[in-house]
């Protein structure tokens, strides 16, 4: 015989009728029952879940908008304080610049180079050009 051909036994049809007795059925209706029941517990309880996961974000919130608004205030003072800091270092280097010595000694304090003369402005009461004027 050939192995694509099937044999005898099997071309017969099962006339054989399952019977399914009452007490299978009534188990088979409880299982039923006790996985409806499973899944609205497991419903349930991811309700209880939610619940508890939503009402801890709304707690967690006005904390959360604090810290920002914290962090924010933190990142202007460093702005603030990086511009600081730049116009310090600016300063700084010129201050100990060789190039620049003189000007800067100059400029903190009252000395001057022996090449430049010191130019100091005065000014006449006017009582005393009201006497000069009249004496001629």
């Amino acid at each position: 015989m050939n192995a694509f051909q099937p044999s005898s036994s099997q071309l017969e049809p099962i006339e054989k009728r399952r019977v399914i007795s009452r007490t299978k059925r009534h188990l088979r209706q409880n299982s039923y029952k006790v996985m409806a029941l499973e899944i609205t517990a497991k419903i349930g309880v991811n309700l209880v879940i939610i619940a508890a996961s939503v009402s801890a974000l709304v707690q967690l919130l006005p904390y959360h908008w604090l810290q920002q608004d914290k962090l924010r205030d933190v990142h202007n003072e460093v702005r603030l304080m990086e511009g600081r800091v730049k116009t310090l270092q600016a300063e700084f280097s010129r201050n100990f610049d060789p190039r620049q010595a003189k000007s800067v000694m100059q400029q903190q304090s009252y000395r001057f180079n022996s090449q430049q003369r010191r130019i100091v402005l005065i000014n006449p009461e006017p009582a005393v050009a009201e006497q000069s004027d009249s004496s001629p």
